[in-house]
């Protein structure tokens, strides 16, 4: 009956001319953005302001024009800092083809160095709350790599991965080995910064030796975990790859008495690391724009703004991700990439012309783990510690649910969502229910809901919601978004429903 309803109202709607169509949207938005003010007067704001965005993509000028700067105008007073990101996200949308393509993402990038000079001067987001500070920035961009580096996997090679956190894990491990007193009976020391005292025991080797070295370990256990996968498909490949994610984190847990070998220390993790830095000869030699040491290095002040610790680890996150997604870019691109996706297509096919199923899929699961461990090898140095609490199976979902929300294949839309939820695993769910706590009320009746508390909860609606609505992802790659809404077409070989009769 439900399903006949929802037939019916789709039928009338396609029915309705363009004109009625548009006229019954825009009310229904005004509407619920009127609805949404009476409840906060920001949220309804918000509201208008997301419907206006959607309208501007259906416009065309010079109705498109006179939008752009009637939102400017809107905003130029209450938020002068909304009004200038939408100056320039406006003219870079504007500029030709062949420019807006490196236009966009490089004023998204020149947005995202200057974001410590202007965080603090940012409005309130509706109901999420006040935008990421920049230590919430550098744990976004973890993610966000680890996100991209699944993409190859699960997006480019239609490869189901549930074990991704075991790379994770494995990056943060060689961090903390090399660059810790975990091996205190050896004394190796090469160009580890923040020593006190110098001669302290243990192996310490600099974060940028390490972080490399942390991808190509990450990169053989992905070969170690995609070996035996190889031949398998579907619901089998998810089974195997779980499997794999959940025994590292057990070894993690249970790896301080390996035959009597100390390998992780067990539940009380590895602490503290040696912080990244340059060293005192490299920094002097740049005049400190290499900083010696990253949590003391913050001495300056640059355009009214005191440069913290926390502000250095975000631009060099930034650096390992813009290495990241160019790495993406390229090897989509490239000839690896393309069989990838002939692979994610149809295997049989693939093999049919040539293509090498069980190196092409290994240099997948290679390619993704070493992003993997060098987001994991990066973060573990700016926590300064690793547990194995950090390494639950349920962070794998959380990563898989990034690359589906964002758009399979898609490697800007991965970066959005793994951005988004990220942002709401750190802080936007615990701000959302203090809004909720404090702006609902029935006749005296207030919620009193810790929202962090179903947060995986609220994920898997929103995984739901998307498979339901838009299972291509928020900005799906156009191949995938054809391949969702076209499917296959094949012609049956004999008339199926008239046979027999």
């Amino acid at each position: 009956m439900a399903v006949d309803l929802g037939e019916r109202f789709r039928g009338s709607w396609r029915g309705m001319a363009e004109r009625d169509r548009a006229i019954v949207s825009l009310g229904i938005q005004v509407g619920v953005s009127i609805l949404l003010w009476f409840v906060d007067g920001a949220l309804g704001y918000g509201a208008a302001f997301l419907f206006a965005l959607i309208w501007r993509r259906r416009l065309q000028d010079p109705w498109r024009l006179a939008l752009e700067l009637a939102l400017i105008a809107a905003f130029a007073y209450p938020v002068p800092a909304l009004a200038i990101a939408m100056v320039i996200l406006f003219a870079a949308f504007r500029a030709p083809q062949r420019y807006r393509r490196w236009l966009v993402p490089g004023g998204a990038l020149l947005a995202a160095i200057a974001y410590p000079f202007f965080q603090t001067h940012l409005f309130t987001i509706p109901i999420l709350g006040a935008f990421p500070d920049v230590g919430t920035g550098v744990y976004m961009i973890v993610f966000v790599m680890m996100a991209v580096g699944l993409n190859i996997v699960v997006g480019y090679a239609g490869l189901l991965d549930l074990g991704y956190v075991a790379f994770y894990a494995t990056g943060a491990y060689t961090t903390a080995w090399f660059a810790s007193e975990q091996f205190a009976h050896r004394s190796i020391h090469f160009g580890a910064v923040g020593l006190i005292p110098a001669n302290i025991p243990g192996i310490h080797i600099t974060i940028w030796l390490l972080i490399p070295l942390a991808g190509i370990l990450t990169a053989l256990c992905g070969i170690i975990i995609g070996l035996p996968t190889l031949r398998l498909r579907g619901d089998y490949l998810a089974i195997v790859t779980l499997g794999f994610g959940e025994i590292l984190p057990q070894i993690a847990r249970n790896g301080d008495n390996l035959g009597g070998f100390n390998l992780t220390n067990g539940p009380n993790g590895i602490l503290p690391l040696d912080p990244p830095g340059f060293g005192n000869h490299l920094s002097s030699w740049t005049g400190g724009f290499l900083p010696a040491n990253y949590i003391t290095c913050c001495k300056r002040t640059l355009l009214g703004h005191a440069i913290q610790s926390n502000d250095v680890y975000f631009w060099t996150a930034l650096v390992l991700l813009v290495i990241t997604v160019f790495c993406s870019l390229r090897l989509r691109d490239s000839r690896l990439g393309r069989a990838w996706i002939a692979i994610r297509e149809d295997e049989t096919a693939a093999a049919a012309m040539g293509i090498p199923l069980m190196r092409t899929k290994t240099w997948a699961y290679a390619s993704g783990a070493f992003f993997g461990g060098v987001a994991g090898a990066y973060y573990a140095a700016f926590k300064s510690n690793t547990f194995p609490g950090d390494f639950f199976f349920n962070i794998s979902v959380f990563i898989l649910c990034m690359v589906i929300l964002g758009g399979m294949g898609n490697v800007w839309g991965v970066i959005i969502g793994a951005a988004f939820l990220a942002y709401l695993n750190q802080f936007g769910l615990g701000n959302t229910g203090a809004w909720l706590n404090t702006h609902i009320h029935l006749f005296g009746w207030r919620p009193n809901i810790d929202v962090a508390e179903h947060q995986f909860g609220i994920y898997g609606v929103i995984i739901l919601v998307m498979m339901l609505f838009r299972p291509e992802g928020l900005m799906p790659s156009r191949r995938i978004a054809a391949e969702m809404h076209e499917g296959v077409r094949d012609e049956p070989l004999y008339d199926v429903v008239n046979e027999g009769t």
